[in-house]
């Protein structure tokens, strides 16, 4: 047997310390890899190529930073129905909806925009799904078709569990797939109009979810129905925010979207101001009725949203648009909640 070498301490601990540290630059790189890869699941811009799960990648299409607002403009509309109680089975009920709002049908809209935008994100953003290659169109339409069906038949299912005569829900979640394709898809593509493609972008993410989540707890409307429209013109200066990223794709292959129409200045202008201003004439609305409280609230809410405006998008909205969307939106969105709740609370 040999005889075992005997261990002898190192006398400089210090260097055995340095060997095993790792290399700040190793470290910021790691860091930047994993953003993203988030980057790249979320959805959002800045993504990293080379993802080889296809169930990830099917997520990816999806892009579930989308599905916030969605499920956020359920709570507005059961807030504003006056009618929900906290329960278990409401709760549910609730989930149930968010489900069918976000995941699958903010995932149907998000995956049939990518296949038709394929070409526009080969220059925008190659890293996607379908520019990069690593999915087919045919599994694409494959899951454009699954999810068309499953929020469908979930929208049904909501339907009879709350008992309604007529199929409101169904009926919302069609005509949401509808506003979807022809916001997508030629001959109307009504993307390419900067106006109208926003303006349809902001009414299915605030107005279409709040109508789905005040019928499933109360009676749908034309009150619910002119005031949230109203509001989605806030959603339309939202929507040109994104805009801004496909800025060069835009241009090259002829879409009217605003940057495009306007230049980015004017067109950034144009976008902070129907955020405030259609945000401000709702806070007037709440006044009208006597919400005053609520309206004051509101009015509190919008305040930060300027402050950030200033401080980041209206200075570079091509670099600073996600980093004001992150800073900002949550106050618009805690806005239509209490918007949601002066109107659940007046009865209207």
């Amino acid at each position: 047997m040999s005889e075992s070498t005997p261990i002898t301490p190192n006398p400089n601990p210090s260097e055995a310390l340095d060997s095993v540290v790792i290399n700040p630059s190793d470290q910021a790189i790691a860091t930047a890899t994993r953003s993203a890869k988030t980057r790249q699941m979320l959805g959002m811009k800045g993504a990293a190529p080379g993802e080889t799960s296809i169930w990830k990648i099917r997520l990816q299409l999806m892009k579930p930073i989308t599905w916030i607002p969605l499920i956020w403009g359920v709570v507005c509309g059961a807030a504003s129905s006056g009618n929900y109680i906290w329960s278990l089975e409401n709760v549910l009920k609730a989930a149930t909806c968010m489900l069918l709002s976000g995941p699958l049908l903010a995932g149907y809209t998000q995956t049939l925009n990518d296949y038709y935008d394929r070409e526009i994100d080969a220059i925008n953003e190659p890293y996607r799904p379908i520019p990069s290659g690593v999915i087919s169109e045919r599994q694409v339409i494959t899951q454009i078709v699954l999810l068309f069906l499953s929020g469908i038949g979930l929208a049904f299912i909501l339907d009879v569990w709350a008992g309604h005569e007529f199929p409101n829900v169904t009926a919302l979640a069609v005509f949401g797939c509808f506003i979807a394709y022809i916001y997508s898809a030629p001959p109307l593509k009504l993307k390419q109009n900067g106006w109208l493609g926003n303006y349809a972008l902001g009414a299915s993410y605030i107005a279409l979810p709040w109508w789905a989540g005040h019928a499933l707890f109360g009676d749908l409307n034309w009150k619910i129905v002119v005031l949230t429209l109203f509001y989605s013109l806030a959603g339309l200066g939202i929507a040109i925010v994104n805009d801004f990223k496909s800025v060069e794709g835009d241009r090259q292959l002829g879409l009217q979207s605003l940057p495009v129409m306007f230049g980015i200045t004017t067109a950034s202008w144009i976008c902070v101001v129907m955020i405030d201003l259609f945000q401000g004439l709702v806070a007037a609305y709440l006044v009208s009725i006597h919400e005053n409280l609520y309206a004051a609230i509101l009015v509190l809410l919008i305040i930060p949203q300027i402050t950030l405006q200033d401080m980041y998008f209206l200075r570079d909205p091509v670099a600073n648009d996600v980093k004001y969307q992150a800073s900002a939106q949550p106050f618009l969105v805690l806005g239509m909640l209490i918007t949601g709740l002066a109107l659940g609370h007046a009865g209207v």
